[in-house]
């Protein structure tokens, strides 16, 4: 065994053995290389966005999907390149077509020609409309659950009072509310304002797909304690002094509006202010408080002023 392992055709039996195999394993793995540079391959490129060719100072589009799926067949390595690199384009041209509903073929640009290319969705319908703008009042909304007891509100404003809407003719056209909803915390008792986003709704409460300029506003909630106007009578209290003619006691206003528990406001018919004649000597201007009943928190006006027309008493001796 020694002997055949020092002969030299033994040695030179091997070397080719070992030869042969490396061109063998360098062969296979060339061919494998090849097949996989030059073989066919299939691939899926998801959520390829789509661009729209179209006069959008003027017209409005709907029914163009924003991506689409999009499958490639070709060379192993060329699909490759082109998932990786995704410089192509997927697009629509709809700049010389009337307005209307239309049934539109996506195409592709940028892409190799020894590609296969599928669009999932390859058509599209699309409707073609006039875009017009309007101003629109918004309407405030606020829920009055919010309010503290006893509280009211007085009146909502926007600033702007109203917006531009921007769409197309059919949806503009279908807008019923232009709503600016208004939170807060509970128990409200102050006038406050906050900034609201504006929803454009159509007779369903849908919100529709317009543009709307601002889409914010500041909404002004004016609250107030619960009132009511409440007439005034002046009630004469004590005697006239002797000689002394009370000929008249005028208000300097008939009404009062007085604020506080719903319950009480309610029950208030008028407000009496005693007017003292004891004191009255002759005619003269008087500055009263108001007094307050039970249930009442202030009133619009704290005092009355009572011009007093009096006739004062014949001086002694005179005719």
């Amino acid at each position: 065994m020694d002997k055949m392992m020092d002969s030299p055709w033994f040695l030179r039996i091997t070397a080719l053995l070992l030869a042969m195999l490396l061109f063998l394993t360098i062969k296979a793995d060339d061919e494998n290389l090849n097949a996989a540079t030059t073989g066919s391959m299939t691939d899926v490129i998801r959520d390829v966005p789509v661009e729209v060719y179209y006069d959008d100072g003027n017209l409005v589009l709907t029914g163009v999907p924003e991506t689409v799926d999009m499958t490639i067949v070709g060379p192993t390595s060329i699909v490759q390149t082109a998932k990786q690199l995704q410089d192509f384009t997927v697009f629509v041209d709809l700049r010389d077509l009337n307005m209307g509903e239309h049934n539109i073929m996506l195409q592709v640009e940028n892409v190799s020609d020894k590609l296969q290319v599928r669009l999932d969705p390859a058509y599209i319908e699309v409707n073609i409309e006039e875009r017009i703008t309007r101003e629109l009042r918004v309407d405030p909304e606020f829920n009055e659950r919010l309010l503290a007891e006893d509280y009211i509100l007085t009146g909502m404003k926007s600033d702007p009072e109203r917006v531009k809407v921007t769409g197309a003719r059919s949806i503009i056209d279908s807008i019923s509310f232009v709503k600016a909803t208004v939170t807060g915390d509970q128990d409200l008792t102050k006038t406050f304002t906050q900034e609201s986003s504006v929803k454009v709704l159509d007779k369903d409460l849908s919100k529709l797909n317009v543009t709307i300029e601002p889409q914010q506003v500041n909404v002004t909630i004016d609250i107030e304690e619960y009132s009511k106007e409440v007439p005034i009578t002046l009630r004469q209290t004590g005697a006239a002094i002797d000689g002394v003619t009370i000929n008249n006691l005028t208000a300097s206003f008939a009404m009062l509006r007085a604020y506080g528990n719903r319950d009480d406001i309610d029950a208030l018919d008028e407000i009496v202010v005693d007017v003292d004649i004891s004191k009255l000597e002759d005619s003269k201007k008087l500055t009263l408080k108001i007094p307050q009943p039970k249930g009442v928190t202030r009133f619009s006006e704290p005092e009355i002023k009572v011009d007093a027309d009096v006739t004062p008493a014949p001086e002694e001796g005179s005719a």
